[in-house]
């Protein structure tokens, strides 16, 4: 894991959560700013954030020459845009799956769960390639925070797509883009089951035992540490709303001012 010598003061443990809040923050805002344009603009916003990836990779590897407060900061921030560029290509409907279609009327179990990776799984291939990327370029080098930053979010992206596939109260249907509106079909808005307490108690778990770690007198508290445990806080805020009635607008309403097209609910496709 990530380590450093000294063990950091109140105030560097405060900016570290802040730069993770606001990473977090004004990284998702600006993806439904930039989604909510015309779509003629898409080809532009993400040409413009391949050249922000080409130089997140670049930070990167910079980052994980040596453990420094500046590296942590560093990697992580460089990894945050490069999860942004994914989730852009995404939204944008540039990087999707092999299906752009609706559920099939009445799919279950199995054959609802094949339809539903197809839609995601040249996404899911692009992050799983990203991914082996990081790991080679970790090769030899002494810090870690890149790797598990990207490994941390893509852990959590997973729990939420689970829980999106098997319900929960809140989908988040009604902000996809008209062109991903299809995507509606494939959540299942439901009470909360199994899946979300499992996924969710296990993240709390984990956020848990970062905290305690930390305070543990044989630790470091890290920058790279704090910030990790700021993340995964943030994710399962995340979770929390698939089931609290709290409109993005609250959290987001910067981005969310643009008017955009509704779409079909799960539930509303489903009945009809």
């Amino acid at each position: 894991m990530v380590s450093e010598t000294l063990h950091l003061g109140m105030t560097d443990t405060a900016i570290a959560v802040l730069f993770a809040l606001v990473c977090w923050w004004f990284g998702t805002g600006i993806i439904l700013l930039l989604n909510r344009l015309p779509a003629h603009s898409f080809r532009w916003s993400l040409g413009g954030w391949t050249v922000l990836l080409f130089t997140s990779l670049w930070g990167v590897q910079v980052s994980m020459a040596s453990h420094s407060v500046s590296n942590a900061f560093l990697g992580f921030g460089s990894v945050i845009v490069m999860w942004g560029w994914h989730e852009l290509a995404f939204l944008t409907g540039s990087v999707t799956g092999p299906r752009r279609t609706p559920l099939d009327a009445g799919a279950r179990g199995w054959v609802r769960l094949r339809q539903a990776v197809a839609v995601i799984l040249h996404h899911e291939l692009a992050l799983l390639a990203n991914f082996g990327l990081l790991l080679a370029m970790q090769a030899g080098q002494p810090n870690h925070l890149a790797v598990c930053t990207f490994a941390l979010l893509w852990c959590m992206r997973v729990s939420a797509k689970f829980n999106l596939f098997f319900g929960v109260p809140r989908t988040g249907a009604d902000y996809l883009p008209q062109h991903l509106k299809y995507l509606a079909s494939y959540f299942a808005e439901r009470p909360v089951g199994l899946w979300f307490a499992f996924s969710t108690a296990a993240a709390c778990c984990m956020w848990v035992w970062m905290l305690v770690q930390a305070q543990a007198p044989s630790q470091s508290i890290t920058t790279g540490w704090v910030l990790l445990a700021s993340l995964l806080g943030l994710a399962i805020v995340e979770h929390a709303l698939m089931i609290l009635p709290v409109p993005l607008e609250r959290v987001w309403a910067w981005a969310l001012e643009r008017p955009h097209v509704p779409v079909f609910s799960a539930s509303t496709l489903e009945s009809k």
